[in-house]
């Protein structure tokens, strides 16, 4: 009796050559090629009976590719009725702003108050299962102590369109933050590659060992002397990448006391950055859609603050 949880494909001529995570994307399309990838690096995948642990390896026309799908995860989550600020929303996706503070998806120490319970309230379910239970509907992610617009997909078809474009870079994503020092460019742009710290598992940093491709596009809005207000543009969307940039590039997000100074000169609580615009063509509809956020009180008011310090200055 065959198991259910395994898939096997029988590769036409037609793919020979192939990398093995296209391969299998080509062959499983209803499976984010993401959610592949992390099933080969795990040792999931089995090419004529043989653990491949490669997404670059190539297949070959005639090749038997089996793949184990876990167990689904039990989630911890349960649905809460949470205030959400829900910008857009059809059958098939929501635009939600999600406050500073809030956590995306359940984690260890953050099972409950974060936006998948209440967006598992609001739709009543009804939510893409691509990224497994703990995280239905979650396309893209933001920091706790980021603001700002996020998609939601409410059905496997719309999260793979979405994340596909997500992954050809065609998604508009801008943010606004504050960030230290002055610059002597208008604008710029960071190609740095981003892995994890391996001096401290909970910080990424600008390295090219077991990292990848990271992109940010910026240009300068305001100066304030030793602050300035910047535009990101992200071309990927890497942990923790605007704040590992700038910090990079000696420009730390004001009030990020990972990436930047732990002093607090206007009592901010967590970094200064927000996710103020958002763009991407409707899976179902075939239209671009562009949505804006406007800027937290407490971003507001130390710009506020800034623009009068300068004014005093003049």
């Amino acid at each position: 009796m065959a198991d259910p949880n395994i898939i096997t494909i029988f590769l036409d001529d037609e793919i020979d050559g192939a990398r093995l995570d296209k391969a299998l994307s080509f062959s499983i399309p209803e499976i984010s090629r993401s959610y592949l990838q992390r099933l080969i690096e795990n040792g999931m995948v089995r090419v004529n009976n043989e653990n491949r642990t490669s997404k670059k390896y190539r297949v070959r026309g005639g090749d038997r590719l089996q793949v184990c799908l876990p167990e689904p995860e039990v989630l911890d989550a349960a649905p809460e009725n949470l205030s959400l600020n829900i910008v857009f929303e059809d059958e098939d996706l929501l635009v939600v702003d999600k406050p500073k503070g809030m956590v995306v998806h359940p984690a260890p120490g953050n099972l409950s108050g974060t936006l998948v319970n209440g967006i598992l309230y609001h739709c009543k379910g009804q939510l893409s299962s691509i990224n497994g239970v703990v995280r239905p509907g979650i396309v893209h992610r933001i920091d706790k102590d980021t603001s700002g617009l996020l998609m939601v997909a409410k059905n496997d078809k719309t999260h793979q369109s979405l994340a596909e474009q997500l992954a050809s870079h065609s998604i508009n994503r801008k943010y606004l933050a504050v960030v230290y020092n002055n610059f002597t460019e208008g604008a710029g742009r960071i190609d740095a590659p981003i892995g994890r710290d391996p001096s401290n598992r909970l910080r990424q940093k600008v390295t090219n060992l077991h990292s990848k491709e990271a992109i940010t596009n910026y240009r300068i809005l305001e100066r304030f002397g030793r602050y300035t207000l910047i535009e990101a543009k992200l071309e990927t969307g890497r942990t923790h990448q605007i704040r590992v940039h700038m910090a990079y590039k000696g420009h730390p997000v004001l009030g990020d006391y990972v990436y930047g100074p732990k002093q607090n000169p206007f009592g901010v609580d967590g970094q200064l950055l927000h996710a103020y615009l958002l763009g991407f063509v409707h899976p179902g509809t075939g239209c671009y859609m562009e949505f804006t956020s406007p800027l937290p009180e407490e971003f507001r008011s130390v710009l506020r603050i800034l623009r009068q310090r300068k004014k005093n200055n003049q």
